[in-house]
């Protein structure tokens, strides 16, 4: 499967040291050049620009495509996601801002955000959800509690 991915679920995945699950759930990971420039913006955590300053092998940086005036209201990291989600027909997208993801399925693209990603690669046996949800709980990330529940619910975690 391939996916592109929006800059959210890379930054949380690498600051919860995870990151390294995307290259056994999916074929391919293809990131926009925009999102690569935000992964390596000051503000973004030192771990982040760290780990892109030195990209992985199975990620694969792409030109951001034309982008489309319909997407004003993205950031440009989601727009140039979406834009190249559509443009090279991936399988899925990965992102977590909720108009990014309303947007990336109105143009018929499946989405996955950061907990979903976690929740494939504990049925995946490649890490613990639990370890993984607390240490996401000690980011910025907005683990909303029903949403952890639901997933645990359906991860079949007491």
């Amino acid at each position: 499967m391939i996916v592109v991915a929006d800059t959210s679920p890379l930054n949380y995945l690498i600051l919860i040291g995870a990151v390294d699950v995307l290259a056994p759930l999916y074929t391919r990971v293809v990131v926009p050049q925009t999102v690569v420039a935000e992964l390596r913006a000051s503000r973004t955590p030192t771990v982040v620009r760290a780990w892109i300053a030195q990209p992985p092998v199975w990620m694969e940086i792409m030109p951001d495509p034309p982008l489309d005036g319909t997407m004003t209201a993205l950031d440009p990291g989601e727009r140039a996601a979406i834009a190249l989600a559509v443009a090279i027909q991936v399988s899925r997208l990965l992102i977590d801002d909720f108009d990014g993801r309303a947007e990336a399925e109105r143009r018929s693209l499946r989405v996955t955000g950061t907990l979903g990603v976690l929740a494939a690669a504990h049925r995946s046996g490649l890490l613990d959800f639990d370890a993984a949800a607390a240490q996401l709980s000690k980011t910025s990330f907005y683990l909303s509690p029903h949403l952890l529940a639901t997933v645990r619910r359906l991860l079949a975690i007491p």
